[in-house]
């Protein structure tokens, strides 16, 4: 805890606090990290644990810089250099922790552009009387903030643990956000905020400083603009070097580092690297429950053939208790499905290694999705799916051809590419709310660039929020090599026909895979990390038909959100069930039934947030309806 008197006469307290996942320099890594700029009083000895004894000890010379970082600097050993060669003295043996101390004093605003990291950290500048939250390029670490009460301010890597703190209670009865934010989670199932009237979260690469005279007033003084395609010409070779350099500094850890293994380009190509770099890795993969979904066989080919250590571990798995946990845990009604067997993979890495190689960004960063194709500029298939009725396709599948073509005709002619994304499109949140939700403007209807909208809006608020989530519920790190600023910048600056050479989806990176990987392994058609919960839906595996069935027929399925402003067509819900159960007859007809996984999981986990908030409302006397 610490106090400051600003020039302008504002008093400003600060309480910092952390749980640590202990990575790197396990003895010198200590957090809160607390320093004067000068090498701590030299009679003072402390071990981990003993911040309260520190902080007593310097109460007479308090400290100019205090830091809770999570997270990982992967070139902090090159800014140590930098930094010491410019008189920075340093107390700890590694600490990245500490480089970010002596880097906010020596480069201030200018610190999170040197970062290559994945990381949030709260800053406590003690001179200026303020607090400084940075967050990486990607967006790979959450932080979230809100207004607790007048002049009071508060952060923490998890929305959970904000809201189900107890003064934030009674901020307003009004607890689940605008209506425009609540329509867009029911769009997409994800969304930038926290869901909260007094709350919100800094966003990728972000930088925000309260430097109001009221602490809960916040200026976001950088914004991560639009990027813009260059002319980079990016070489199979230079692809091939960066992925290189991103493995090995990623790989600095003082403690047992694991491969998170699919059968998938990605996680290969990582694997492939790992084994030429001569890295002590392991790879592993969790056999999932369902046949269709279980890729243990490739990867125990990919890592065969590349000669890692391989552990394949059984799938433990209880969906409805699971499901439930970590949307209480996470705080938001986070409708990725792919959340269940993210958190079974790190729970089974977790017997492995405390960090975890992932191949996150690939698709984001090199186009390997169908709709970079298809919603590419002068598209000939966007502007033939256009004009045809979207209702002349089936959705029985939502893997079959007949269904994407569907939903490529419904986008085209409604919400562009973010539609693409929907779980509920244009037509099918109107009928589900009574009105439409335009998603339509400068970064929507317009986009040609599905990479770049991809990297700005699907990466950061559903990919990687559900492997932070996973990953610190077991708790490990998980880091993502092809999500290093260096590849970032190359990417990012490399027009689309040099990623997709020939118009291949990640054809560029596909190349640098067959330097380590067989043709079929590369060739293989793209599998998303899914499990089959529309089937589970039908056949109760896991408890999964009983906890939505409680949700979506109680008489109550969503307290709170009619109060925000959201009317829900509970008839239009009980058709979706009639019509969910009817696609999973033995009825040949395509048009027989529809399947409707996502969104009925969508409204899942939408009732069991609702129900949670009701549940904090009235642990703290509001009454909900």
């Amino acid at each position: 805890r610490d106090r400051a008197a600003r020039k302008d006469g504002v008093v400003v307290d600060v309480a910092l606090v952390h749980r640590r996942l202990s990575i790197i320099d396990h003895k010198g890594g200590y957090q809160p990290m607390v320093h004067d700029g000068k090498r701590l009083r030299e009679d003072l000895t402390y071990q981990p644990g003993d911040e309260p004894k520190l902080a007593h000890e310097l109460a007479t010379d308090l400290p100019l810089v205090g830091v809770v970082f999570n997270g990982c600097v992967y070139n902090h050993r090159v800014l140590r250099t930098e930094l010491e060669s410019s008189g920075c003295k340093f107390e700890t043996d590694h600490s990245d922790t500490e480089v970010v101390v002596h880097g906010w004093r020596a480069w201030g605003a200018g610190l999170p552009q040197r970062l290559d990291s994945m990381h949030v950290a709260g800053i406590w500048d003690r001179v200026r009387g303020a607090l400084v939250l940075t967050r990486d390029q990607t967006g790979q670490k959450p932080v979230y903030v809100i207004e607790m009460g007048p002049g009071l301010f508060a952060f923490a890597s998890e929305a959970g643990a904000l809201r189900a703190s107890k003064p934030v209670s009674h901020v307003s009865s009004d607890r689940l956000g605008s209506c425009s934010e609540l329509k867009h989670w029911l769009r997409f199932g994800w969304g930038k905020g926290m869901l909260s009237p007094s709350g919100g979260q800094v966003p990728p690469d972000g930088f925000m400083e309260v430097d109001s005279e009221h602490v809960s007033r916040l200026r976001s003084v950088q914004k991560r603009d639009r990027p813009k395609r260059g002319t980079d010409d990016l070489s199979e070779d230079r692809v091939q070097r960066l992925i290189r350099d991103a493995v090995r500094s990623c790989s600095d850890a003082d403690v047992p580092i694991a491969l998170l293994l699919s059968g998938g380009v990605d996680s290969g190509l990582l694997a492939g690297v790992s084994a030429e770099l001569g890295l002590d890795i392991s790879a592993v993969t969790v056999r999932m429950p369902a046949d269709r979904c279980d890729e243990s066989s490739v990867a125990a080919e990919i890592a065969s053939h590349t000669g890692l250590r391989h552990h394949i571990v059984g799938c433990d798995s209880e969906p409805a208790d699971d499901l439930v946990r970590l949307i209480h845990r996470l705080g938001l009604p986070f409708a990725d499905s792919s959340l269940l067997p993210t958190y079974w993979a790190c729970r089974a890495a977790a017997e492995v290694g405390k960090v975890t190689l992932v191949g996150d960004g690939g698709d984001e960063l090199f186009a390997g999705y169908l709709r970079h194709t298809v919603f590419q500029e002068r598209s000939i298939i966007r502007s033939m799916v256009s004009h045809v009725p979207s209702g002349l396709f089936p959705a029985r599948d939502p893997s079959s051809r007949l269904d994407k073509l569907g939903r490529f005709s419904r986008a085209a002619k409604h919400g562009g590419y973010p539609d693409l994304l929907s779980i509920f499109d244009t037509e099918m949140l109107a009928r589900l709310t009574g009105q439409a939700e335009s998603v339509r403007g400068s970064t929507t209807g317009t986009c040609v660039d599905g990479p770049q909208y991809d990297f700005m809006n699907y990466l950061p608020h559903d990919l990687l929020r559900k492997s932070d989530t996973a990953s610190m519920a077991v708790p490990i790190e998980l880091r993502a090599p092809l999500l290093s600023r260096p590849i970032v910048n190359a990417c990012l600056a490399t027009p689309l026909n040099v990623l997709m050479p020939g118009g291949e989806r990640k054809g560029l990176l596909k190349r640098v895979a067959r330097r380590y990987l067989p043709n079929h392994i590369v060739d293989r058609p793209k599998r998303g990390f899914a499990i089959p919960v529309g089937q589970w839906f039908r056949s109760d595996y896991g408890s999964m038909r009983t906890l939505l069935y409680d949700h979506l027929q109680s008489s109550n399925p969503f307290p709170g959100l009619a109060d925000a402003g959201v009317e829900i067509n509970m008839e239009f819900i009980r058709q979706m069930l009639r019509e969910h159960d009817a696609a999973g007859g033995k009825s040949i007809n395509p048009w027989h039934g529809r399947d409707h996984s996502q969104r009925l999981y969508l409204l899942l986990v939408l009732s069991i947030w609702t129900h949670w908030i009701a549940n904090l409302g009235r642990s703290a006397g509001i009454e909900r309806r």
